[in-house]
């Protein structure tokens, strides 16, 4: 059997299929909201603080953490406090979802657009310290892909139990 790919130049089949599967969750996500004004966005329907807007805000500020973590090192992903990392799962007042919509739409952008320009996924860097991650621990661009794909999925997830409990619709069924 003969497959044809159309990679653009310069880039691998591996470097395309992290990107694809990383837009793949990305679409689960924004289909999530797909009709939601900004109140539904910004409500709470769970016992958490998540609401469907914050989470997209919180996802396209992790992705773009981690793309600058990839161009510029640790600094990038470094500690931040607890309000400013609260708020990010939260829509304050006069953000809106299209905007966010938008921004997250940049940061997808952006990323491919780094993604693609590199020569191969084996750059590293040395983490930050943080409690979560191991002394020492590096990770490669590979790794960063992944885990911004394991945290787009997982946060799409939530999204679908946050929209169903708001009005019963569900992404997937």
């Amino acid at each position: 059997m003969t497959t044809t790919t159309n990679t653009p130049t310069g880039t691998t089949r591996e470097v395309e299929d992290l990107l694809r599967g990383l837009e793949v969750q990305r679409q689960f996500l924004r289909f999530t909201v797909r009709g939601l004004t900004d109140e539904q966005a910004a409500r709470r329907t769970t016992v958490s603080e998540l609401c469907l807007g914050g989470l997209i805000k919180h996802v396209s500020g992790c992705e773009a953490g981690w793309i600058e973590f990839i161009t510029e090192g640790p600094r990038a992903v470094a500690g931040d406090d607890g309000d400013s990392w609260a708020g990010a799962f939260r829509m304050e007042p006069g953000e809106h979802l299209t905007d966010l919509l938008d921004a997250y739409e940049a940061v997808a952008r952006r990323t491919e657009q780094v993604v693609r320009a590199l020569p191969g996924l084996d750059a590293e860097h040395e983490l930050p310290p943080a409690p979560w991650f191991e002394p020492g621990a590096r990770w490669t661009v590979r790794q960063v892909l992944l885990h911004v794909l394991a945290e787009t999925a997982q946060h799409s997830g939530h999204a679908d139990v946050l929209r169903e409990s708001l009005d019963g619709q569900k992404t997937m069924g």
